[in-house]
């Protein structure tokens, strides 16, 4: 038996509660990642410290927000009540103590574990709280959760509230940037989901009068068949239309503040609701896809205490409105019947338009039908053995996978970068998707092409979306071309396909570009990969004289184990977004349409032109 019986007193550890954090961030705050996703953990400690802001204001406390971004470091101004200064220091450095336990309080708030702000705190190089309570201040500094300095209680002009400033800790999340369109993004909904309450962002202001009805018209891309309707009652707001041209569904959807990126009980039994009220106005049976066609819709609803399927809750798992209360799915039904039936009843218009339009999808359905019943025949019998998917075991769809949220495949193009790429990944979580040369210039085409073309209709059997985005089998999409010419202009297909029929993949985050080095530079002790002009400079000068250099044409260039290093825990990813004023429309007709001379003076100007 020999060491198995040495199991003494010794072998028992107790983590200080910041070691814990620091040694499982996965367990507080999701994935790490380097910012390049909206779910990378540095936005998650943004948004820890902000719902606490943000109960403030819902508690009718404080109306406004101020945020500042500088260098990774972030600060937060709330002109809310302050945290009591005496439990200052423990609030934010003590496991399972905070005002959220006491449910009379914060009833419906988001932050509800205790543990936000104690993660921000254990993560970050540096972090201060001050606190203003009555004409009275306060500051704690501290790094990596260690308190470093503590001031006592000290008179104060300013207005009440809470202030915390952090900077997440470069140790933890590798290389990182804050992006601010994600911050950007984030910040809307909170306004969209609290109207009246003003955030400001680097001297920007956020703000919404009209809540989600306000979110929708933002986010509505071409036109739509009737107005928005917005319907509003205790615990529930709901806002939709139906638009004109979109093939697929849209959904925003929102549990007591928290956008639920992956839906969950409460979008389910939107669904049916809908469906089900709709059904009954028509008193006809139509295919609920045909009544949900194109529509896009945003659904708020606050629950007691509410469970959900991780820690980042991006997926709610409860089905009850609270302890004891109605089921979800019963309060949506009765809340739809209700309002969505009256509505109808009183907005003939709407009602006509919206019948138009099932009848309109019904007919696309039927004459799509045929082909599609053929292209899955095909799809089946190619997915036992997809000759151009290379698997991996952990899916994003699958709620027991302790990874989901690193589930990846590459689409890459031509064997040997295939190659390359199969060889080196992460079989658990990163999959392969070959193309065999250029794919299809889709612009412009019906999803029909979706279904007759073979590789197209296999990339979206792979990924699972036909229907929608609710079974995506990957988190990240990740586009693997050559930089040179023509692994532009597949880039620029690729996506064309995504924003003409899957735009929702974009909008959610899930599409990038993977960059790999233009440059390996290496002396005898250390090898550099250089992703800029600029990084090649820097190695130059750091390397010593004579390095060798050697310039990366294309992937399959790079050897399998070289390949390892850009698609491990470095791998950089340009995530491919959708800001404010671009419209897809525009967007595709920018790339793909004729308007060769506008095209051709943007690749003038943004060339990159090596001069070795």
């Amino acid at each position: 038996m020999g060491n198995q019986s040495q199991y003494t007193e010794d072998n028992i550890k107790t983590l200080e509660w910041q070691e814990h954090i620091r040694i499982r961030p996965g367990m507080y705050i999701g994935k790490l990642g380097d910012g390049s996703s909206p779910d990378d953990g540095i936005y998650i400690l943004l948004k820890e410290i902000l719902d606490n802001s943000i109960d403030e204001y819902v508690m009718g406390e404080g109306k406004r927000i101020n945020i500042s971004l500088d260098n990774n470091i972030i600060k937060i101004r709330d002109f809310g009540r302050g945290i009591p200064l005496g439990k200052m220091k423990d609030a934010v450095s003590k496991m399972n103590t905070g005002g959220k336990y006491d449910s009379r309080a914060f009833k419906k708030s988001v932050g509800l574990n205790g543990v936000g702000t104690k993660a921000v705190n254990a993560l970050s190089s540096y972090f201060k709280v001050k606190s203003v309570r009555d004409g009275v201040t306060r500051t704690a500094e501290f790094q990596r959760g260690e308190i470093v300095k503590e001031s006592p209680e000290t008179e104060s002009t300013e207005r009440r509230g809470t202030e915390i400033t952090f900077e997440p800790d470069s140790l933890i999340f590798n290389n990182y940037r804050f992006r601010k369109e994600y911050i950007e993004k984030m910040l809307k909904n909170y306004v969209y989901l609290n109207p009246g309450l003003k955030i400001y962002f680097n001297g920007e202001e956020f703000y919404s009068e009209n809540g989600l009805q306000d979110l929708l018209q933002e986010n509505i891309e071409g036109d739509i068949i009737y107005p928005i309707v917005h319907l509003k009652d205790e615990d529930i707001e709901v806002a939709f239309t139906h638009g004109e041209k979109s093939q697929s569904e849209g959904y925003f959807s929102f549990v007591n503040g928290q956008h639920t990126t992956q839906g969950g009980t409460h979008l389910t039994a939107f669904k049916e609701a809908f469906v089900k009220t709709i059904r009954e106005f028509y008193n006809k049976n139509y295919d609920a896809s045909d009544i949900r066609k194109s529509i896009i819709a945003a659904i708020s609803i606050k629950v007691i205490e509410p469970v959900f399927e991780s820690q980042t809750k991006t997926k709610l798992g409860s089905s009850e409105m609270g302890p004891d209360m109605v089921s979800i799915r019963t309060f949506m039904n009765d809340f739809l019947k209700k309002h969505l039936d009256n509505f109808l009843h009183k907005n003939q218009d709407v009602a006509d338009s919206l019948q138009r339009k099932i009848i309109t999808s019904e007919k696309e359905r039927k004459e799509l039908s045929g082909i599609q019943k053929l292209a899955r025949e095909r799809a089946k019998k190619v997915s036992l053995h997809n000759k151009k998917l290379r698997d991996c075991r952990q899916h994003y769809n699958d709620q027991k996978s302790p990874r989901k949220l690193e589930s990846t495949i590459f689409i890459t193009e031509g064997d040997s970068a295939s190659g390359s790429i199969t060889k080196s990944r992460d079989v658990e979580t990163q999959a392969v998707f070959s193309l065999r040369g250029k794919p299809l210039n889709c612009y412009g085409l019906t999803k029909k092409i979706v279904y007759e073309n073979e590789e197209f209709n296999l990339l979206q059997a792979a990924l699972n979306i036909e229907i929608s985005l609710e079974d995506l089998r990957y988190n990240n999409v990740v586009i693997s071309t050559d930089a040179d010419v023509d692994g532009m202009h597949i880039r620029l297909l690729m996506i064309t396909f995504f924003l003409q029929f899957f735009p929702d993949l974009i909008k959610n985050g899930h599409l990038y570009i993977l960059q790999t080095p233009l440059f390996r530079v290496r002396n005898k002790k250390e090898t550099r990969y250089c992703y800029t002009e600029e990084e090649r400079i820097k190695a130059l000068e750091e390397l010593g004289k004579n390095p060798e250099i050697t310039r990366f044409k294309g992937l399959g260039e790079i050897s399998p184990d070289e390949f390892k290093n850009f698609i491990g825990k470095d791998m950089r990813l340009e995530p491919i977004m959708l800001g404010k004023d671009t419209s897809i429309d525009k967007l595709l007709d920018f790339y793909m349409g004729k308007n060769t001379l506008t095209r051709q003076e943007f690749i003038i100007n943004n060339l990159v032109v090596d001069d070795i």
